[in-house]
């Protein structure tokens, strides 16, 4: 008789189980404390105690404070990744930012991480300084590459290509300055305010009024 191999799921389950799920728990209340206080305030007694363990036991998931930074910039690189498809281009690209800031409005630890380790990353020490700079690297970059699609595909008005790296400039530093009054003054309209900008830069670049459709109010 011939045997068949069946394949067999692996169950991860006891104290490896428990391990990953405490160095998320660590990893996501990092995250939190470093938002609220920044890197250099955030103490790693704070988040062992929010967490509920000493800061010793720390130590057993993360080498030491700078570890547990990079995991926590990791972890929101995967989440931020995650949240932008790649399958939309060219202009498309543009006109689903107000989405992204609509999230962000809605998970508010997300950006209020990312621009607080930005602000201090001006420090030349700060050991998120590489990932930031990078980070803004690859959105320039990006942003770029797709407004020189929407460029050679007719959907936005001709521009050379350095103009088009100064616009995706002003466009990210417009965003991220609209997200940080907001997190500095919760009564900001974000996604109004937003908009707004976002439709005078859409209006230059193509000529249109009409290429961000009307903001939905959910009730």
């Amino acid at each position: 008789m011939r045997h068949t191999k069946t394949s067999k799921t692996k169950v991860v389950r006891g104290p490896y189980k428990n391990g990953i799920r405490r160095r998320r728990e660590i990893i996501e209340s990092a995250s939190r404390i470093f938002a609220s206080h920044g890197y250099n305030s955030g103490t790693l007694r704070q988040i062992a105690k929010e967490v509920g363990v000493t800061p010793a036991a720390l130590a057993r998931h993360f080498d030491d404070k700078e570890g547990l930074l990079s995991a926590v910039l990791a972890n929101w690189d995967s989440q931020a990744r995650a949240r932008n498809p790649g399958d939309v281009r060219g202009l498309a690209h543009f006109v689903r930012l107000r989405d992204a800031v609509i999230y962000n409005q809605a998970n508010r630890g997300l950006i209020e991480l990312f621009l607080t380790l930005s602000g201090e990353s001006t420090n030349p020490k700060h050991p998120a300084r590489e990932f930031i700079q990078q980070r803004y690297r690859d959105v320039v970059e990006k942003g770029a590459q797709l407004l020189r699609e929407a460029r050679d595909a007719g959907e936005i008005l001709w521009m050379d290509d350095e103009t088009i790296v100064a616009e995706i400039r002003t466009l990210y530093a417009m965003m991220d300055g609209i997200q940080l009054q907001w997190l500095v003054d919760p009564e900001v309209d974000l996604v109004g305010v937003f908009s707004h900008a976002l439709s005078i830069i859409l209006e230059r670049w193509t000529g249109r009024k009409d290429v961000l459709p009307p903001l939905v109010t959910r009730t």
